[in-house]
């Protein structure tokens, strides 16, 4: 299992299918890292749709999308299910965050959070606009998660730092 990037590290370009739920409408598109360049990006990698606790950290980052908007920051959520998946994922707790699908798990092993038999280990990724690992945290059993307010403290530290 590859460890990931390491802090300070550019992050490999990915692109991934996905989708957001717009109002009624669930909008497909293709997600690409580099597209997002001068815009820090949460990575919150999650194993499953509609599992309990993954219900709730997507509903937490989704009801608290205004701090990290405030930071300047989009959140996206990925695990291995379809699009199709994600979609009714979405739509049953109205969730406004992008839901990527990594049916192949092929960026979940490039950031080290693929676990064979285990499936997907609960991670978090905070990259910077320059495209660069600001902060991670992996998590060994994923009973718990990274809460908003976390996160944001974070992303304040980062925008600080590039401020300078």
């Amino acid at each position: 299992m590859s460890a990931g990037p390491r802090v300070g590290e550019q992050i490999a370009d990915f692109s991934l299918p996905g989708g957001v739920l717009v109002g009624d409408s669930f909008e497909r598109r293709e997600f690409t890292a580099s597209g997002q360049s001068g815009t820090p990006l949460v990575l919150a990698f999650y194993p499953g749709d509609d599992t309990p606790v993954c219900t709730k950290q997507l509903c937490s980052y989704s009801s608290g999308l205004e701090a990290f908007e405030d930071c300047g920051a989009l959140v996206w959520g990925i695990s291995p299910q379809s699009v199709d998946s994600h979609e009714a994922f979405a739509r049953k707790h109205s969730l406004r965050i992008p839901l990527l699908a990594d049916t192949d798990r092929a960026v979940s092993r490039a950031f080290g959070v693929s676990a064979p038999g285990f499936g997907l280990r609960r991670a978090v990724f905070l990259i910077a606009p320059d495209g660069t690992l600001h902060w991670k945290h992996v998590s060994l059993l994923g009973m718990t998660f990274q809460s908003v307010s976390t996160l944001s403290a974070h992303l304040e530290k980062m925008g600080k730092h590039r401020s300078r």
